[in-house]
């Protein structure tokens, strides 16, 4: 299996914690670029727009000649690069979800979106998602792609044997809590004494810690890791494996895990329900996706931006406009998962039509109303990295059968000292 974007939002905190994640970009440049050039260039990864209406967008601007590349590797590294050495910098760029807070200390390195009319549409488009890619006084750096509203992924089969509600409606309002989720776990293991509820721990943690506001870092830079709302959410996690329902899988082998029925249900964003179909091809129809358990919670989404040098800002921000309208969002889901930014695309057929894979069930009933409840919260420049030893330390009780309380001590102690390396107070 191709490494999925759950695994890559996975590996991309690792990465951060280790290149010391706040984006440096040179100093502050008041210069922009020309402001008629007639020739832009467009900086995407691959899955990362649609393909096909980027190249209608190239045939939609005929003042311009669009030019995009999709860039592999480290997308960050080397858009740092080209903007570190003020040449080939692309006029407009993707950032990365997990990127877009290590970059908003360097927003005089990019376009206030705002300057541009970015303000007259923001009511098209989800408000928590728009200040992610907002400064703190309220300059719109980044604009949003997609989202990554998350669920419960549930066997329907395994549901019905084990004596628990199968319809997604009645899964919702008796699986509403995270003690309504793990209570399931004894009934899944009667039923299907080799079977685990869930693949892992960090799983629970990463979606009730989304569930709420805050996360690591207050936006007066302080620390707070070490705080209710975490300890929460990682007693939380420690709950699911005491409880003997973890399957304590951090690799490849959750396909293997998820084709053959060792675990019951999967939690996570509304592209994972890609990764479910490649991981278990034969076993279409047999799933179904609820409510996730406490509450929606979002997962991975990314940002379109015009750097400083962009040589044509006015024409630039309508081609980004255009690429994220409604109707071209659907577009992006049928062609790339992406899952709409602008809730009017929640309406459209490509969204609304049901999915044999999934028993027919139209998942966007689920995903659409989580999308819009999706709490907004800060996240600080240095927050992936801070977070990092936490999801280590659990991995730790899974592998290595640590103490629960020894490896919260540890993964505060170990997140305090990286905060401070990145001045965290």
């Amino acid at each position: 299996m191709d490494l999925s974007r759950r695994r890559f939002v996975q590996t991309a905190l690792l990465v951060a914690a280790g290149a010391g994640v706040t984006a440096a970009c040179g100093g502050s440049d008041s210069s922009s670029g020309t402001k008629d050039g007639k020739e832009l260039t467009l900086w995407y990864w691959g899955g990362g727009l649609s393909d096909k209406v980027v190249a209608d967008a190239k045939k939609q601007f005929t003042d311009v000649t669009l030019k995009s590349s999709i860039i592999g590797g480290t997308f960050k590294q080397k858009l740092l690069t080209t903007m570190n050495g003020r040449s080939f910098v692309p006029d407009i760029t993707g950032i990365k979800g997990e990127d877009i807070a290590s970059f908003l200390p360097n927003a005089s390195r990019f376009i206030d979106l705002n300057t541009l009319g970015a303000d007259k549409i923001a009511s098209e488009y989800l408000d928590w998602k728009l200040k992610q890619g907002q400064t703190q006084d309220g300059k719109q750096i980044g604009f949003p792609i997609d989202i990554g509203p998350t669920a419960m992924y549930y066997r329907e089969d395994m549901f019905a044997k084990a004596g628990l509600p199968t319809d997604p409606a009645k899964v919702a309002a008796e699986i509403a809590t995270w003690e309504d989720y793990f209570a399931i776990g004894a009934e899944i293991q009667k039923a299907y004494p080799k079977a685990f509820l869930l693949n892992n721990m960090t799983a629970v943690f990463d979606m009730s810690l989304g569930q709420g506001s805050k996360r690591m870092i207050d936006e007066d830079n302080k620390f707070i890791g070490d705080q209710d709302h975490v300890r929460t959410c990682w007693d939380l996690a420690v709950k699911l494996y005491e409880s003997g329902a973890d399957a304590k899988i951090n690799d490849e082998s959750l396909k293997a895990a998820v084709a053959d029925g060792s675990v019951a249900t999967q939690l996570g964003a509304a592209w994972m329900a890609l990764d479910v179909k490649d991981m278990a091809p034969d076993t279409a129809g047999k799933w179904r996706v609820a409510p996730l358990p406490g509450g929606p919670s979002n997962m991975g989404g990314s940002f379109l931006a015009l750097p400083k040098e962009c040589r044509n800002p006015e024409v630039a921000f309508e081609i980004i406009k255009w690429l994220l309208s409604p109707e071209n969002q659907g577009r992006g889901f049928q062609d790339a998962a992406l899952f709409p930014s602008a809730p009017a695309a929640y309406e459209l057929p490509a969204l609304t039509e049901g999915d044999p894979f999934f028993g027919g069930q139209k998942t966007i009933e689920v995903f659409g109303p989580a999308a819009e409840k999706v709490p907004a919260f800060y996240e600080a420049p240095a927050n992936a990295a801070v977070a990092v030893p936490f999801y280590n330390e659990l991995t730790s009780i899974e592998s290595k059968g640590k103490k629960p309380d020894d490896a919260w001590k540890d993964a505060v102690e170990q997140a305090k000292q990286i905060g401070k390396q990145q001045g965290v107070s």
